[in-house]
């Protein structure tokens, strides 16, 4: 990909000396959600679509115009600067990249500690993590972090934020993190709280509201602010434009060991200092953090989806070479791909280079890496298949993620969540269930650390870094340190309760015996039983309508988000129209585990989300089943009006869901309108017809219809234009009752 990124510069504004713009990688996330995989390989080296994470970073920030950028490793941190070594960032002209190793470090803070050490940030730099893909602009955010400066010296931090797109079905954030209370100066955008949830009711409390959660501000926050908005929908990108001061503060405190949980949060209680966090919301653009699977499994969709541009498959970037082709329905092929014609490929499914794919396989929404043998008959849905992976005949896989050179023998079933890690084989006929872990390495014998936001280092602290065959020989280090991980058993002596016979790896126990995160943190669609938690909680009133707290705050945060004028506004309008049609075509695709109730409670977390009433959410509701009964072209209005009924009378009971009262149904009237005037103009002739199909089947009440009726009534001529079409409806409506009475009096 070209670097068409602007020059950008940082100052030192008592010197007014110029300096190149730094940015600091973090190839580390101290953190065990990836495990057993990162055990053997670095989680910013696992493949995103075939393209490993930290060249997404890397290939932003080059284009972004950073000039310097210093890659911290700490474990396999051989691996990181060979990849490093080998790309083409080394040689890239503008854009240096120095790696920074060590080997005893135990958290983000401890790696600025050393960062500052070397003394090689000259001023203002971007602080982000090695797992995070964007696209956003740096330039706005860095102009605005400096212009702060030269006024105020204590604006130590400017915090990347976005607005959040609920998940399907919880009040959890969509990249399976608990939902983030901000509190928010709404004219300085000054950060005043900041609350990741997680100490809010616990990891097991499924049902714990966003409303049971409390703030709690100290009074000098509110002197001289005439308002405070509480947001619970803005996504934390972990993109962090900070000042050198940053890094002295982390090496005065030694406590500071995680940039959000103690940086940000002992910046915002000290009072002393007085040092500032400021937020920066972007919008229409891209960032996010790949912080676990779940999340792991969206962004690679989004790039799928290409929401991510110009970083997509069929360009190259970074290590991206494949040459990979675009096809209709985001379906992208690799070259010497071998495909037979009896296969069938479903829609955003990425097919990378030499693989083989046999007759009778279905392959669903899935991304399939280079050099794989899948045999006949195979069924992969919602899978992340890595390199020079083999699946035999007949193999059913569902949501999981399996890595290079795993193999899955002829007949067996890897159920939603599965991991399996590097070399790993399943046994024929096997199932595997559902969240299992396997890995050729012997899980750890102990905790490494009560904390699970660190993970300690390899090397000094006595982890094996990779006994691999397949990993570079420098990449090899034992340890014996309490909680190590063994190396690979080549015994052959593995359990057939775990693997299935002539299977090979170990299968990992949840310590706590609690699969929270495990569901929480999987590639997997979300349960059917926490669904159903939710939707009990909703039926005894605990989600509450748009006037509770909860709404309150999502109306407070969308009020002074800084989106200003009409454009804006309909930007959020379309964004609203687009969340709620995907969240329904996911049910009307057949896609699995997506249930009616699902989309009732994901439709409700956009209301909320979006600021929208009930009629909104009907109206988009309507709009989306218009769209999927044109389906493109018809060949006559008789097939659009027979697809209209069907489309009607299977799924007007999900639609009524979102019909209040008659305001409601008067929207459905009017989005009609605009269906048959604006998007697809051949419902036009069909307006009366589908307007008695509407009626039958009790989607709008005859009160609706002629309160809608008398409205039109004074209007325009060219207002009047479907009201005319339906009078003889109308009419017979008026005349039914009569007809009634009549009777009733015989």
């Amino acid at each position: 990909m070209a670097k068409k990124g602007v020059k950008a510069v940082t100052e030192i504004a008592d010197d007014e000396v110029r300096v190149p713009l730094q940015a600091v990688v973090l190839a580390d996330s101290f953190t065990q959600k990836f495990r057993p995989i990162t055990l053997e390989k670095p989680k910013v080296l696992l493949p995103l679509v075939s393209v490993p994470l930290i060249d997404y970073t890397l290939e932003w920030l080059a284009y972004q115009g950073v000039e310097e950028c210093f890659v911290f490793c700490c474990a396999h941190a051989n691996q990181v600067t060979n990849h490093l070594a080998k790309s083409k960032w080394r040689s890239q002209p503008n854009f240096s990249v120095t790696p920074i190793e060590s080997h005893d470090c135990v958290s983000a803070g401890d790696a600025l500690r050393l960062i500052e050490q070397r003394g090689v940030v000259r001023g203002d730099f971007v602080l982000v993590s090695g797992d995070t893909v964007s696209n956003m602009s740096l330039k706005e955010v860095i102009k605005e972090h400096q212009e702060r400066r030269k006024n105020d010296k204590l604006a130590v931090m400017t915090m990347v934020v976005k607005r959040a797109k609920p998940s399907p079905s919880t009040f959890h954030a969509r990249l399976g993190n608990d939902e983030l209370l901000l509190a928010i100066d709404p004219h300085s955008k000054q950060l005043l709280h900041y609350d990741p949830g997680r100490e809010y009711g616990g990891r097991d409390n499924f049902q714990h509201l966003p409303s049971q959660r409390n703030v709690l501000l100290e009074r000098s926050a509110l002197n001289d602010r005439p308002s405070v908005q509480l947001c619970t929908n803005l996504q934390d990108c972990h993109i962090d434009i900070c000042s050198p001061e940053v890094l002295d503060l982390f090496t005065d405190n030694f406590d500071y060991q995680q940039i959000r949980r103690d940086f940000v949060k002992g910046l915002l209680s000290d009072e002393i200092m007085g040092n500032k966090i400021f937020t920066y919301e972007i919008g229409r653009e891209y960032a996010a953090r790949v912080e676990n699977l779940r999340a792991y499994d969206v962004v690679s969709q989004d790039v799928v989806h290409r929401w991510t541009y110009p970083m997509v498959p069929d360009i190259p970037f970074g290590g991206n070479t494949s040459g990979m082709r675009l096809e209709r329905c985001n379906v992208y092929k690799g070259t010497g791909l071998t495909l037979s014609r009896t296969s069938t490929i479903g829609e955003n499914s990425v097919l990378g280079s030499g693989t083989e794919i046999g007759e009778g396989t279905i392959i669903k929404r899935s991304v399939i890496g280079r050099g794989c043998r899948i045999g006949k008959n195979v069924s992969i849905e919602g899978c992340h298949i890595w390199d020079n992976v083999t699946i035999e005949d007949d193999a059913q896989l569902q949501y999981s993620v399996v890595c290079d050179g795993a193999i899955v023998k002829a007949g067996a079933v890897l159920k939603p969540g599965v991991v399996l890690s590097f070399k790993v084989v399943i046994g024929p006929k096997f199932v595997v269930p559902a969240y299992s872990k396997i890995s050729m390495m012997r899980q750890p014998t102990e905790e490494d650390t009560s904390d699970e936001e660190l993970e300690y280092a390899d090397a000094a602290s006595g982890r094996a870094d990779s006994p691999r065959p397949f990993l570079d020989d420098a990449d090899s280090r034992n340890g014996s340190a309490a909680g190590e991980v063994e190396d690979v058993d080549e015994s052959g002596d593995w359990d057939p309760d775990e693997v299935g016979e002539t299977g090979a790896g170990y299968r990992w126990s949840n310590r706590d015996g609690s699969q929270e995160e495990d569901w929480r943190h999987s590639v997997a669609p979300i349960p059917a039983d926490k669904i159903r938690e939710l939707v009990s909680a909703e039926e005894e009133g605990e989600i509450e309508e748009a006037d509770n707290d909860f709404g309150a705050a999502a109306r407070d945060s969308i009020a002074g988000t800084g989106v200003e004028g009409d454009e804006e506004t309909e930007d959020d309008e379309d964004d609203f129209e687009k969340e709620v049609e995907g969240t329904f075509l996911r049910l009307a695709e057949g896609t699995a585990g997506v249930q009616p109730e699902h989309v009732v409670i994901e439709v409700n977390s956009l209301k909320l989300a979006y600021n929208k009433t009930f009629a909104d959410c009907a109206g988009a509701m309507f709009k989306a089943l218009a769209n999927l009964a044109w389906g493109g072209s018809h060949a006559s209005a008789k097939e659009l009006l027979m697809s209209t009924k069907e489309i009607i009378s299977k799924w007007g009971s999900l639609l009524q869901k979102f019909l209040k009262g008659s305001d409601d149904e008067h929207e459905i009237l009017l989005t009609f309108e605009e269906v048959c005037s604006e998007c697809h103009k051949e419902f036009a002739p069909l307006f009366s017809q589908i307007l008695q199909v509407l009626y039958d089947k009790d989607i709008v009440s005859e009160d609706a219809i002629l309160a809608w009726a008398e409205e039109k009534q004074d209007a325009d001529d060219n207002d009047r234009v479907f009201l005319k079409q339906s009078e003889p409806f109308i009419q017979w409506l008026k005349e039914a009752p009569e007809e009634d009475d009549d009777e009733d009096d015989e």
